[in-house]
């Protein structure tokens, strides 16, 4: 996209000359250009995309000239919507490369069997980069993403690994060292935030700046949690030996774990008949069994609508604050699934 003639200037000039082939049938080119350069055509959400059907449904477009026809989507499904929507509108579209179009039943025959490889080629191609990022991770290989507290992405953007950031080195010592100390995931947010601790602050190529606040409970039990500072990678639920090096050592690392197991299993409903007291109970049957994709605890809760008791499973951080990435699950559904 940053060279002077790119493929969607090639792929543009090219519609633009079976356009003007097609003058004697009364086809005009629109002033108008839709390109979505570096978007998938596997989603619908794309900027072009939406301007062009936003332009179609108003009548100002007849025929949609296409490249090829994966250049429009490349799933069967949502091609289907497309197509009812061109036929409302009375709408056509017409592939330069492929030689037929959409006002013969035979074009759209031949457009359905054309989606279906370009649907297959998409999900293979994901499926060879699942692949490739299981196995560099089994190398133990960092595969990017917004680096975690206390590490950086290796200045060599070819070297798949990360180093050590001697900034934030400090505050991941201090959060395993005072866990190891008092065992309690909320006095350790008390006395992170008395030390006025902050979690990783991470400024995107896009001028977006994300964390550098007060660290909660989730995000301290992500901390503890995370195999990377011991030097090791997961993927899924496998964890593998890693190329870069450790911030915690071994012995403090399984104290810890060992730790966190311990309180995971501890009962955490209370009860009017035994005074408060921790007690499992058949309010919350699946409590202390769940944790979210962050590793924050699901913790029961309700509400109250209408004098109807609502009860909900919630990751353990939206009892101290908000977070988007939060889950809160309606109860009956989540025990009945």
């Amino acid at each position: 996209l940053d060279q002077e003639f790119n493929s969607l200037d090639a792929q543009h000039e090219a519609c633009a000359a079976y356009v003007m082939s097609q003058r004697g049938e009364g086809w005009v080119l629109t002033p108008a250009r839709y390109d979505d350069g570096g978007v998938s055509g596997g989603t619908l959400e794309r900027p072009g995309l939406q301007r062009l059907m936003e332009d179609v449904d108003a009548g100002r477009i007849d025929m949609v000239v296409v490249y090829k026809i994966d250049r429009l989507t490349r799933s069967l499904a949502d091609f289907a919507k497309l197509v009812d929507r061109f036929e409302a509108a009375g709408c056509s579209f017409v592939s330069v490369t492929q030689a037929f179009n959409t006002s013969s039943s035979m074009g759209r025959l031949t457009l359905n069997m054309l989606l279906s490889f370009a649907q297959f080629e998409r999900e293979v191609t994901a499926e060879r980069i699942r692949d490739k990022i299981a196995a560099s991770k089994k190398r133990g290989l960092w595969m990017g993403g917004v680096p975690p507290m206390g590490y950086d992405a290796h200045p060599d953007p070819n070297t798949r690994s990360l180093v050590i950031n001697e900034a934030e080195r400090g505050t991941v010592e201090t959060l395993f060292a005072l866990y190891d100390d008092l065992g309690c995931l909320r006095a350790v947010e008390q006395e992170a935030a008395r030390q006025n601790l902050r979690s990783k602050r991470h400024v995107f190529s896009t001028g977006r700046v994300q964390g550098g606040g007060p660290l909660s409970r989730g995000q301290i039990h992500h901390i503890l949690c995370n195999p990377i500072y011991a030097g090791k990678i997961r993927h899924k639920d496998k964890v593998f030996e890693g190329q870069h090096a450790a911030i915690i050592e071994g012995d403090l690392w399984a104290r810890v774990q060992a730790r966190l197991q311990a309180a995971s299993v501890r009962p955490r409903t209370r009860s009017k008949e035994t005074g408060g007291q921790q007690t499992p109970g058949p309010a919350a049957p699946l409590v202390g069994k769940f944790r979210d994709p962050t590793g924050d605890r699901l913790t029961p809760s309700h509400s109250r609508k209408g004098g109807r008791r609502l009860r909900y499973y919630l990751s353990n951080r939206l009892l101290s604050g908000s977070d988007p990435t939060g889950w809160r699950l309606p109860a009956a559904r989540f025990e009945a699934a």
